[in-house]
């Protein structure tokens, strides 16, 4: 099977049907490579350890997490959840708060991995000198990427326009934006946006991808356990056109479901595009107040374009699986 750069083995990549291996597995420790997002306010034990267990990489989002002990007793209660590695997710640059002490508590607990978001990875690279610890970081274009690996790190996650959550200033979508990265960078390239399934993780297979990050379909699960039902009842429902752009004039842009909320986002950014007008509707607290409250009109949920592709809520092992056996099919159907 000569793709991705010959760095898939024919002889490896399907193991009896159990076992998917590329560069990406090997580098993080992991059966599948499928890789659970960093989903704000969302990604905790209870859904990090589901998909770690289940063979992918599950990741708990530091800092929505109150305070370094909060990081420390998730980080505890993944461990207890599953042998297999997991990791931690920064994003830092959308909270606005200082990240050193809650990563300090991820080199102190030795997490197998550390993927950043919304930022300067430097800093993180710097903390992490002499560590075992992984780094991933997510980009959105082949200039982030390429600097990424200058500064690092050990694998890039591309995230394109039809991602659910922060993406880059650039409309360049996961089919097109994959395999410039690709292109561009030796290490490993993990796709993100837009991806959902068996077909999704054998598309970017084809892009040069070696694995796939997804994030909006992990909240469509049992295991999601603070997402309120009526978000993930929305999340099913949702065609791909029930998703909005906000936050395009501020220069960081974002993907949400669209609701009531924001639409009014959207119209005061035409009225008076400045953060100071649009702070209340964009905070952390109305997407919780969405998220977990189920409250459509005072706050809004992330989500990718996606959602046109999920039409139930499953286990998260059930999930992985079904991902894993339509990726066969298709793996039988090329007859490679």
């Amino acid at each position: 099977m000569a793709i991705v750069k010959n760095y898939i083995n024919e002889n490896e990549f399907f193991k009896g049907g159990v076992q998917m291996r590329t560069r990406v597995t090997d580098l993080l420790g992991i059966q599948y490579p499928i890789i659970q997002g960093g989903l704000a306010y969302l990604a905790y034990s209870e859904l990090a350890s589901a998909v770690s267990e289940a063979g992918g990489l599950g990741q708990i989002t530091a800092m929505s997490l109150p305070s370094p002990e909060a990081l420390r007793n998730e980080i505890k209660q993944v461990k207890a959840g599953t042998k297999n590695p997991f990791g931690v997710n920064f994003a830092i640059g959308q909270h606005g708060r200082a990240f050193e002490h809650m990563l300090q508590v991820a080199i102190e607990e030795d997490v197998p991995v550390v993927s950043m978001t919304g930022g300067n990875p430097a800093p993180i690279f710097d903390m992490l000198k002499g560590t075992t610890i992984k780094k991933l970081v997510l980009v959105a274009a082949k200039r982030q990427a390429i600097k990424a690996e200058e500064l690092g790190a050990d694998a890039v996650m591309v995230v394109g326009h039809e991602g659910g959550g922060h993406l880059g200033r650039a409309d360049t979508g996961t089919m097109v934006l994959v395999p410039q990265v690709v292109d561009a960078v030796s290490i490993p390239v993990i796709a993100s946006g837009g991806i959902g399934d068996g077909r999704g993780l054998m598309a970017a297979l084809a892009l040069g991808a070696e694995g796939i990050e997804m994030g909006t379909r992990f909240i469509a699960t049992k295991e999601c356990v603070h997402a309120h039902p009526l978000y993930k009842e929305q999340l099913i429902a949702a065609t791909e056109n029930d998703t909005t752009v906000i936050k395009r004039s501020l220069g960081t842009p974002a993907r949400a479901l669209t609701n009531s909320w924001t639409e009014k986002i959207l119209a005061i950014e035409k009225k008076e595009p400045t953060y100071k007008a649009l702070k209340e509707y964009i905070s952390g607290e109305a997407n919780k107040n969405y998220i977990y409250e189920g409250n459509p009109d005072r706050g809004f949920g992330w989500a990718g374009q996606v959602v046109g592709r999920i039409n139930e809520e499953l286990p998260v092992a059930n999930l992985i699986t079904k991902i894993m056996e339509e990726a066969e099919q298709i793996r039988l159907r090329w007859k490679v």
